[in-house]
């Protein structure tokens, strides 16, 4: 069984593959240690390492280089939020990411830049496009951001969100991540409508893993919350300590 088939069986609804996201060789190590099947990663947090800000402004060749590093490190499948594709032509971009062995990706449909969304026609043209050219080698996660981009009332957000995920599980995407929804009735309305695996974020706790296992999503991430919490207790350890002659690893 290949990595990608291992990965795609492990998105079960009612049964999800939950994901604390990695962002560098060790914390994909320290992942796989704790037990969890895969290794995802989360743009931001990846940015974050290779000293630049999220949007696809770090040079796309610095984070294939940085996916090869992660997947060497680790035995289990690995899943990269690769943003909207950093501009690479679908043929050039199957090609580049699988040289470095990694097995799934995120690909959102709003413009990393400017934060308009896509054309949903064309975002599932280009999905399509993808899959035709990595064939089942890949786990294609299809990110929808009518939530995160407020694109809309509510309902409208809703609506926008169940039509792309059915057009692009229908352009062959494996999993569709409707990012930022919170409410946990919106999320089982998705589940129920959107006729394939639903991926929904953790975000800052407001739920528990079993509110969202309850509703059946099939995948739980974290994006850059881990990241953020041990750089916090890193910057409070810094320089107050150190002015205050205090051993810092007390603390």
């Amino acid at each position: 069984m290949s990595l990608a088939t291992t990965l795609r069986a492990l998105h079960v609804p009612g049964a999800p593959l939950v994901l604390p996201n990695a962002w560098d060789a060790a914390s994909a190590r320290m992942v796989e240690q704790a037990g969890y099947p895969a290794v995802a990663t989360s743009s931001f947090a990846t940015s974050t390492i290779l000293g630049y800000d999220d949007g696809e402004q770090a040079p796309v060749d610095d984070v294939l280089t940085a996916t090869a590093r992660i997947v060497r490190a680790v035995s289990v499948p690995v899943t990269i939020d690769f943003e909207r594709g950093y501009g690479l032509p679908p043929a050039e971009l199957v090609e580049r990411f699988t040289a470095t062995g990694a097995v799934g990706l995120n690909l959102e449909d709003s413009d990393p830049a400017t934060g308009a969304m896509i054309d949903p026609a064309e975002q599932a043209d280009f999905l399509a496009a993808v899959r035709a050219a990595a064939g089942t080698e890949l786990v294609i996660n299809a990110r929808t951001d009518a939530f995160i981009r407020n694109a809309g009332s509510p309902e409208d957000q809703l609506r926008t969100s169940i039509d792309r995920a059915e057009r692009y599980l229908a352009a062959g995407a494996d999993c569709v991540y409707p990012i930022a929804v919170g409410d946990l009735d919106v999320v089982g309305i998705l589940v129920k409508e959107i006729p394939g695996p639903v991926n929904v974020a953790y975000g800052q706790g407001a739920h528990s893993l079993a509110d969202y296992t309850a509703r059946g999503v099939a995948r739980i991430t974290f994006g850059p919350m881990f990241q953020r919490h041990l750089y916090s207790k890193l910057a409070n350890s810094l320089l107050p300590a150190l002015q205050a002659d205090e051993n810092p690893f007390t603390r």
